[in-house]
């Protein structure tokens, strides 16, 4: 049989900081996806064109990317939260009929 050892105040908290991460990462991805992916090229001649062309894709790359990386931490987030949330009623459910 296992034992688990939980505290919902540190679940919760998690929960909490790591969605102040994510509105951080969100906010700061968005910034940096205009000057990113729409890099113009430093001269009119085609390395120069290739270059800009390929740093363009490198960031579209990273917003799609770092987009699916938020979406993962605010599920996590949500569970962490949700799972909080059911062992702090579990235990008081358990204190309430022990007495």
């Amino acid at each position: 049989m296992s034992t688990v050892f939980a505290e919902p105040e540190v679940l919760t908290g998690a929960a909490g900081e790591l969605m102040s991460i994510n509105a951080v990462m969100r906010a700061g991805t968005a910034a940096a996806a205009g000057p990113t992916t729409a890099v113009l090229p430093a001269a009119s001649d085609l390395v120069s064109l290739m270059a800009a062309t390929q740093f363009n894709r490198h960031a579209t790359l990273f917003q799609e990317i770092a987009a699916h990386a938020v979406s993962v931490q605010e599920q996590l987030a949500l569970t962490l939260g949700v799972s909080g949330a059911s062992y702090g009623l579990t235990e008081a459910a358990n204190a309430a009929s022990v007495g």
